[in-house]
This record gives structure tokens, C-alpha cells and sequence, in this order.
């Protein structure tokens, strides 16, 4: 009877998140034959968590919670979420962009700072970072606009909106931070499954 509790529990504390991705214009047909796409991540709009905070609002809220809890500890956070962009999220997304196209033998890879005659640009909208309390949790959720457009003159090729990607994995995972990068990595990996199509 606990056991089944248990599972019943689980089940009602872990809510499936289902992303949305939609194509709003063009597609990547122009992609063909081209190795390498630069890739922008702008994160200056971005809003945080269901109060839609900015983030120059989140970042003192959040080390003041923490500090509140452990001195000191709010502090260490503000270093991990600076670092968090370029070292975790970022990668993350261009990685398993590269790795689905990779096992499909298409030769298409996205890069940072790189001369191409193409540029995406990932504009992050919405972060819910999630929680993890052991057997209950909430992944996170990572809500970008990814846009195609050429490098020079900036016209836009191909439009899509992902709204609500997973960032979840199997086992707990009390950081805020890996969660949302598992959000990014989602996303990265179900663009490049889309425009799958248009390369092969």
C-alpha cells in the first residue's frame, strides 16, 4: 500500500512538459551544402520563472533567497549563473544540434563567431529554471525564438518558435542551472530533427 502511494505521488509531482515548435517562415532547404552556420544566442530580453522577471530583477532576488538560506551561498550561485550562458546552455544546444545532423550524415554543423554566409540566431524568451525535492520534482522549461537569416544582410530565411522545451533527465538533478541546460539541449536537438527534413 505505501509502495503504491508512493507511485501515486510520483506520478502527480512530476507534470509532463510538452514543447511546441513551430515554423512560422521558410525553411531550411537553403541549407543544403553548407558545412558550417554561425550561431547567435541573445539572451537581452529574456524573462525568468511565472513572474516573467528580468533578469536584472531575478539575479538579487535569488541571492538573497540563497544567502537567506546559507550565507555566502547566493553569492557562489551568481558566479554559476554567469558562467552558465557560455559554458553550459550554449554548448549545450550547438552539441546536440551537431550530433543529430552528425548521425544522419549531414554534414551541416553550427558554430560560434565563424564566417558563414548564414547566421541563426537563438533569442531566449522564457526560463523556468524547475526543482527537484528528490521524489518530487519540475523540469525546467525553456521557451527561443530561433531565427535563420543571412549573415550580411540580415534576411530572414526561416522562422521558428519553440516554446516550453523539456529540461529534464532521468535521476535528481538539484541544480538549477543543468536543468535549463537540458532545456537547451532539447531545443537543439528537436531543431535539428526538424530541418532534418530539408537537408536530406
Amino acid at each position: 500500500m505505501k509502495k503504491l502511494f508512493l507511485l501515486i505521488l510520483f506520478a502527480v509531482s512530476t507534470t509532463v512538459v510538452a514543447q511546441k515548435f513551430k515554423i512560422k517562415s521558410g525553411d531550411a532547404k537553403f541549407l543544403k551544402g553548407t558545412e558550417t552556420v554561425n550561431v547567435v544566442f541573445d539572451y537581452t530580453d529574456m524573462k525568468l520563472l511565472k513572474e516573467n522577471y528580468t533578469e536584472a530583477e531575478y539575479i538579487p532576488k535569488r541571492i538573497e533567497e540563497l544567502n537567506k538560506k546559507t550565507e555566502g551561498s547566493g553569492d557562489i550561485w551568481k558566479k554559476q549563473w554567469e558562467r552558465s550562458k557560455e559554458e553550459l546552455w550554449n554548448p549545450k544546444f550547438i552539441m546536440l544540434f551537431n550530433k543529430i545532423l552528425s548521425k544522419e550524415n549531414i554534414n551541416t554543423k553550427l558554430k560560434e563567431n565563424t564566417q558563414s554566409p548564414y547566421t541563426l540566431i537563438v533569442k531566449v524568451k522564457w526560463i523556468y529554471p524547475g526543482w527537484d525535492a528528490g521524489i518530487m520534482k519540475q523540469p525546467a522549461k525553456v521557451t527561443t525564438q530561433l531565427t535563420f537569416v543571412e549573415t550580411d544582410s540580415k534576411k530572414v530565411l526561416c522562422d521558428i518558435e519553440s516554446v516550453d522545451a523539456p529540461g529534464d533527465q532521468w535521476g535528481s538533478n538539484f541544480n538549477n542551472e543543468t536543468r535549463v541546460g537540458e532545456g537547451f539541449a532539447k531545443t537543439g536537438k528537436t531543431l535539428a530533427q526538424r530541418i532534418e527534413r530539408d537537408l536530406k
